[in-house]
């Protein structure tokens, strides 16, 4: 590939750009998949939230600011009402004693598979709950799609522990008593054609014991608790803020907290269709791949433990800073690990630099070959430098290796370009304590237990000893 066709396509990769999705365009452009590096067929898993409190608290109301606010994301509302169970005759004669607001009026188990369906990509058909004739097939169903955020909203939604099981985030509305019965008169009234005397008598008999015996319990479970709902616009934009963030994660950042993914732009990712081709020229592929090198090191470098520190300025102010973690090593994996230490060089002036190798026999067997590493690398954070995680066999090794020289687990810093899934699982799993940085996140390994789509051999192909 010739360096005007590289250029051409990091040039193209940083044009103008539409990252929204929208219901009434259901076709994607190409240039909109997502940042990492996954199949067609593997589903992206939606982001859950639930969102509990009181009777008219204002859980509606906070549900839409949220969804406002989200407009550039697909987000769809599930709310808890709707899976009232339909009255039967009996109840129906005598209405005024059922109690809505107890767990047992809920179709829970409904409610689960709708969710479970959404989790897998399938779109599902919510009933409407009539609130005057008590049944859930007065109106059409609603039909709803796969999102890429889901919220569960209603008094309850809190209560059973499966539907909570399935939450990456809790919100709790906590409104005044007083408050939520006057929005309730006003709401039941308009809304659900019921006089003032019934809402009273409901609210005395059922409402108020419901919320004291069901609905404040589960209060202890939010992550967050929003005081008088939505007109807490600050609590409101920092949730806001928050699922942003966690959208602009892979899903193995909200499993492994110790996992980090660079977050990704079109220079990035131009620069990361160059190095995955085939054809691309061995000077085009060290150049496109030392950029990426070292926008990994400084991402992990700051990872590492800081100081305050004051400085005077040549105007004669005082600048509050922080000054760098000073005592570092690296070690790099023989032999595509050594790609990685210029970068590390040109970022920590002086850097101590140890090695290890480690050889291959076969799919599953590492054996340890080689090691040279400081004296004093127990007293060091390290940064432990191989290009591409996969199984996480050679990995497990260098780290366990490491932690025999005294190092502590949460002074080691793993940085990678690219990382299958299973590489991740193992290396997280037995090594909780220690950070991964990576660039992108692989789809998995193949029969061979090669990375794919990965980008064949990167030390033959960083280093020119590839057969071509």
């Amino acid at each position: 590939m010739g360096s005007n066709a590289v250029d051409d396509l990091i040039e193209a990769s940083s044009g103008v750009h539409y990252s929204g999705f929208h219901m009434e365009q259901p076709h994607t452009p190409e240039i909109e998949q997502p940042t990492t590096s996954i199949d067609d067929s593997v589903h992206r898993q939606p982001f859950i939230i639930g969102v509990a409190g009181g009777a008219a608290s204002g859980k509606t109301t906070v549900c839409d600011l949220i969804i406002e606010q989200l407009r550039d994301q697909r987000v769809v509302l599930v709310n808890q009402d709707s899976f009232y169970h339909t009255l039967t005759p009996e109840e129906l004669t005598k209405v005024h004693e059922y109690n809505f607001d107890h767990p047992d009026a809920f179709d829970t188990e409904k409610l689960l598979r709708v969710v479970e369906e959404l989790k897998q990509g399938q779109a599902v058909d919510i009933p409407k709950y009539d609130y005057k004739s008590y049944k859930n097939d007065v109106f059409p169903l609603r039909r709803v799609n796969p999102s890429d955020v889901i919220i569960l909203e209603g008094i309850l939604i809190f209560h059973d522990p499966r539907v909570r099981d399935l939450m990456n985030m809790k919100i709790f509305v906590d409104t005044d008593a007083d408050v939520r019965l006057a929005r309730r008169i006003r709401r039941d009234t308009a809304e659900k054609g019921r006089d003032i005397s019934m809402v009273l008598d409901q609210y005395s008999k059922f409402v108020k014991a419901a919320f004291d015996d069901f609905i404040l319990p589960t209060k202890k479970y939010a992550d967050v608790i929003i005081p008088r709902g939505g007109d807490n616009h600050v609590a409101i934009d920092l949730i806001v803020q928050h699922i942003r963030t966690k959208l602009g994660q892979h899903d193995l950042c909200k499993i492994y907290p110790n996992l980090y993914v660079i977050q990704s732009t079109f220079q990035i990712r131009g620069m990361h269709t160059l190095i995955r081709d085939g054809h691309t020229t061995k000077h085009d592929f060290v150049f496109y791949a030392d950029r990426l090198i070292r926008l990994v090191v400084e991402h992990g470098l700051g990872h590492l433990p800081f100081t305050e520190k004051q400085v005077l300025t040549p105007t004669g102010s005082v600048y509050s800073g922080v000054d760098f973690c000073k005592r570092l090593c690296g070690v790099s994996v023989i032999r595509s690990g050594e790609s990685m230490e210029n970068a590390l060089r040109a970022c920590c002036k002086g850097i101590k630099i140890g090695k290890i190798l480690i050889h291959r026999e076969g799919d599953n067997g590492q054996q340890l070959i080689y090691e040279k590493l400081p004296l004093d690398i127990a007293e060091r954070h390290v940064l432990l430098l191989d290009p591409i995680l996969g199984t996480g066999n050679s990995a497990v090794q260098a780290i366990s290796l490491l932690l025999k020289k005294g190092v502590p687990e949460s002074n080691i810093l793993f940085l990678n370009l690219i990382s299958a899934p299973q590489g991740v699982h193992v290396v997280c799993k037995r090594f909780p304590r220690i950070k991964i940085v990576t660039s992108e996140i692989e789809i998995g390994l193949n029969d061979d237990f090669r990375v794919i789509p990965g980008m064949g051999e990167f030390g033959d192909r960083y280093f020119g000893t590839d057969d071509d």
